[in-house]
């Protein structure tokens, strides 16, 4: 799998098209960087822009993108309703794939001390990277917004964590560290009926409701009486899922009412959680949930889990390939209920990698034609991963062969094990398929540097030794 990481840098300009085009431009002219969305927005004059690439290529776009706003915006002539601190406001970074969160606060610092070392912008940790606890969330910060940060950068205990501890006229101040993935997320329902939605949304959401005393005339608690402690104050029942965000409202051109939900880590309440306690929450009411509907992007992580718990459930083998899953968990989830669900678009892995498998790509007669060229890529190490995924991929046909036998019951949950091996392996084998030629390729660009004079060659001599090492670490997994 590949190490992908998301940034979504927001930009205090939502209304000059060519000074947008600039920083975007700044961004995508890095390789390995895929552009997934521009969002300007003229009445809060801010635009967010979704990167996805490698750790490295995300962390040089984003201050590239930081750099050119500090040259081509202006803070002190700014104007907007979203509030704003400085040219690029605020730049979190989002493990997507194969990258942890320790590495992503890690890249998040190193981007962080460049810009202040070498744009002289205070640069400020937040979020999982925030080192200080008054710097946890993004408002604290941001308090007193641009107009204020002057005189907020005089108190010691705002001091940036990197950077002067002094206003930059034109590029202000920026906020930047790693987050989880935020997944925007809807529960259609069979009825027009918000409330009924809200009520719903009221249970699931972590912060839970008021506590009321149920309405013997109606399901919907919120036609109930607010219970009430002694000081007038409402009790308050925790929700059923931390770390979510929930509200009830109706979507015209659905002609139905939706669950809204935000869950700000996937990871520690998963969306088919949530999606079955909707259920059954809606039958309680006398309603039912006909599917569902995701905004925006999603990591193939999270629907592989919804794949594999509903794939549990039935007693199916989990060692089947990753686009299988994928489609249990659209089916499960009625993903394609009001809206198409395009996994090539919606699963922000597949989204970037299309492009970087020219070899996988190929059909079995096409690579061998390629592989019989007089070109020394593709060579014995993609072959030999090939061979292995192939391997594999038989492994595990006989994994879930067994797994659907009577007779072989009692090794279900061996076989099981063997066959997500044996997938994962399969994976990881395919991916290297063309990274071993990638790999090759990278020593021979850096061997074509040009070395006219001391700096070049030394830059040449560093490109060409990390390129070495990274070509020989590929052979030693196939």
């Amino acid at each position: 799998m590949k190490k992908l990481v998301e940034c979504v840098p927001n930009f205090s300009e939502g209304r000059d098209q060519n000074k947008i085009g600039d920083i975007v431009k700044q961004m995508s002219d890095v390789p390995g960087i895929t552009v997934l969305d521009v969002d300007p927005g003229p009445d809060t004059n801010r635009t967010v822009v979704t990167i996805v690439g490698s750790p490295e290529a995300v962390g040089e776009a984003a201050f590239q993108g930081i750099k050119r706003a500090s040259e081509v915006l202006d803070m002190s002539q700014h104007s907007g309703t979203h509030p704003r601190m400085g040219a690029t406001d605020v730049c979190p970074f989002i493990p997507v794939s194969d990258v942890s969160i320790e590495e992503c606060v890690k890249l998040s610092k190193l981007v962080g001390q460049r810009v202040g070392d070498e744009l002289r912008i205070p640069v400020y940790l937040y979020e999982k990277s925030a080192q200080k606890d008054n710097r946890v969330k993004l408002p604290d910060i941001r308090k007193g917004e641009y107009e204020g940060f002057a005189e907020k950068l005089t108190d010691p205990n705002w001091k940036p964590d990197f950077g002067p501890a002094k206003l930059h006229i034109k590029a202000g101040a920026t906020v930047m560290g790693c987050r989880e993935f935020l997944i925007a997320y809807n529960i259609n329902l069979n009825t027009k009926d918000h409330r009924l939605a809200t009520d719903i949304a009221f249970e699931l959401r972590e912060a839970g409701r008021s506590k009321r005393t149920p309405n013997p005339h109606s399901k919907n608690l919120l036609d109930g009486e607010i219970v009430r402690n002694e000081d007038g104050s409402p009790v308050k029942v925790p929700g059923m899922f931390k770390d979510v965000k929930g509200i009830g409202w109706y979507v015209d051109i659905y002609n139905r009412a939706q669950i809204s939900i935000n869950f700000n880590n996937f990871k520690v309440s998963t969306i088919h959680d949530v999606f079955d306690a909707a259920c059954i929450l809606a039958s309680e009411r006398g309603i039912r949930v006909t599917g569902s509907e995701l905004v925006g992007l999603i990591p193939l992580e999270a629907l592989l889990m919804a794949g594999r718990h509903y794939l549990n459930k039935q007693n199916r083998s989990l060692g089947i390939p990753t686009e299988d899953i994928v489609e249990c968990a659209v089916q499960s989830l009625g993903l394609n209920d009001v809206t198409e669900f395009d996994p090539n678009m919606k699963i922000i892995d597949y989204a970037v990698q299309s492009e970087d498998r020219p070899l996988m790509n190929l059909v079995g007669k096409e690579f061998v034609e390629e592989l019989s060229t007089n070109s020394p890529a593709p060579g014995g190490g993609s072959v030999s991963a090939l061979a292995g995924a192939l391997g594999a991929a038989l492994s595990s046909m006989v994994a879930a062969l067994s797994h659907e036998k009577k007779e072989l019951l009692d090794l279900k949950p061996e076989m099981n094990e063997i066959g997500i091996e044996a997938q994962n392996l399969k994976d990881r084998l395919s991916f290297l398929v063309d990274e071993d030629t990638n790999a090759f390729n990278k020593v021979m660009d850096a061997n074509r540097l040009s070395a006219t004079n001391d700096e070049e060659q030394s830059a040449k001599n560093q490109a060409i030794e990390l390129a070495n090492k990274y070509a020989i670490e590929i052979p030693m997994e196939t």
